[in-house]
């Protein structure tokens, strides 16, 4: 009986240990949209890029109710993850994760990628993506596999690339 209840014991602590742990590694504050000093000053505008945005009212930037993060990047990575399934899409947190995604041409591997927006500017450090990557083993288990810093700053890069292109057309129709 002593045995049973120091398995018990050992088996909650070690469950309260990594939720703690895992609770731990959420910190809000990586991802949690910038006070409203960090708007982008188009979106103070009527008519401007943000203004009327989801239910926001346009004489007052857009701002209630509207998209906390930039929308050109916001746009940009969904258009770049395209071909990956969502998992979950928060436009007012700036978090974008998608599900594991196989590739036809190589079936043992698989991705997820999670994206962050960290503010209203297009800025390049307004971005964080984080791409993972698993291999299917001889037993049909999927094992973590590292990938490299350059994979995720590829990915930034193309979706920087894709949202000064948004923000091109946007300013090119608007004049």
């Amino acid at each position: 009986m002593v045995g049973k209840r120091r398995g018990t014991s050992g088996l909650t602590l070690t469950a309260a240990l990594g939720l703690a742990l895992a609770l731990a590694g959420c910190s809000r504050d990586t991802y949690q949209a910038s006070p409203n000093v960090d708007r982008d000053p188009s979106a103070a505008k009527p008519g401007g890029v943000g203004a009327n945005l989801f239910t926001g009212d346009a004489e007052k930037g857009g701002a209630e109710g509207a998209i906390a993060v930039n929308a050109f990047l916001w746009r940009a990575s969904l258009d770049t993850i395209a071909f990956m399934p969502l998992a979950s899409a928060d436009p007012f947190g700036g978090v974008i994760i998608t599900d594991w995604f196989a590739p036809p041409e190589t079936p043992a591997e698989r991705f997820k990628v999670n994206v962050y927006i960290l503010g209203r500017q297009l800025r390049a450090d307004g971005l964080k993506v984080s791409v993972f990557r698993q291999q299917l083993d001889q037993q049909g288990r999927w094992n973590d596999v590292t990938v490299g810093p350059e994979v995720a700053v590829e990915f930034e890069n193309a979706v920087l690339s894709q949202a000064r292109e948004l923000r091109l057309r946007a300013s090119s129709t608007t004049n």
